[in-house]
């Protein structure tokens, strides 16, 4: 099959066109600084230089494409207005070059987020037909464009990941040090209940939602099945690195109170931040755990790796890379 994705230069996407060329698909990614698609093009994948700003670009990588696999978006922001302009204004552009370039085509897949759903009561996994709630500008901008494929009139399928890590993950990386010197930093006690996914296992899942065909006009879940808290995730990296961490609860007003500091420390120079003021709602929720029933069912797709062993192997990667 002709692919074509976004995003395939960040971290998700990366984990996507690997998985595509090992199917042995012909892979086309949008690339805003070429430069950093050197690894892919080396391994096959055409790049087009543009981004989703640029409808000519758009049309560019879209032509003739079989499957579109939209993972690209902003996950930092200055604002709610920079937040909607790319996650749901970027995507109504991707589909309008869509219409136009690719009138062939079999499937449109939206990389969406578990923020747009938003959180779980402390017991209960969500399902996909559960109430969207979100907490956050970006959850909501998410949600946006999950509406902007769904009115699309073009055959699509949504794919909701939770946390996710893995190699080349450089957000999970941070905790990384900080535990090597026996450190494990948490929100509050650290106990709220979460559902993650390793960065391969989820590439799988969008990629059997843009090829099984009864998974057209559906929205999937992709996360392992196990419930984990942000303290196992940092005791995980620790026996990863062969350390016992001592967890450090940071009570949540002294967290917010950071979040803050840092917000405005990035801002001052003029970067984003994916830590925020806006998404320590996030934090406070009861619980972020996800219903997989359906992805098994309709995708037969299980994530294979749970936390320790997904730890395991991201800890090997950065060792590798001379990242630790």
């Amino acid at each position: 099959m002709r692919a074509f994705l976004t995003g395939g230069t960040g971290f998700v996407g990366s984990h996507v066109a690997e998985a595509l060329l090992a199917r042995g698909d012909t892979v086309v990614c949008l690339a805003r600084q070429p430069g950093q698609a050197v690894a892919l093009a080396a391994r096959g994948v055409e790049v087009v230089p543009g981004s989703l700003d640029d409808a000519a670009s758009l049309e560019r990588a879209a032509a003739g494409a079989d499957v579109v696999y939209h993972i690209a978006g902003l996950t930092a922001a200055f604002s709610e207005a920079e937040f909607f302009a790319v996650n749901e204004g970027g995507t109504r552009r991707l589909i309008d070059a869509v219409r136009r370039a690719a009138p062939g085509l079999q499937r449109l897949v939206y990389v969406s987020t578990q923020a747009a759903l938003g959180p779980s009561p402390p017991a209960e996994r969500l399902a996909e037909d559960a109430p969207c709630r979100p907490l956050s500008a970006y959850g909501r901008s998410k949600l946006a464009g999950e509406t902007a494929v769904r009115t699309a009139e073009l055959p699509w399928t949504i794919v909701r990941p939770p946390v996710v890590y893995g190699p080349r993950d450089r957000e999970f990386f941070r905790l990384f040090p900080l535990v090597r010197r026996g450190l494990n930093p948490v929100f509050g006690w650290g106990t709220q209940p979460l559902s993650t996914v390793f960065a391969p296992d989820l590439a799988e899942a969008i990629v059997l939602a843009g090829t099984v065909p009864g998974a057209a006009s559906q929205v999937y879940h992709a996360a392992h099945a196990e419930a984990v808290t942000y303290r196992d995730v940092g005791l995980a990296i620790g026996r990863a690195l062969g350390k016992r961490p001592l967890t450090l609860p940071v009570p949540i007003p002294v967290a917010a109170a950071i979040v803050w500091a840092m917000e405005r420390a990035a801002w001052a120079a003029d970067r984003r931040s994916v830590v925020s003021t806006d998404r320590l709602g996030e934090f406070r929720a009861p619980a972020w755990l996800l219903s997989v029933e359906r992805a098994a069912r309709d995708l037969g797709w299980r994530a294979a790796h749970d936390l320790e062993a997904g730890m395991r192997k991201t800890a090997a990667w950065y060792r590798a890379e001379g990242w630790l």
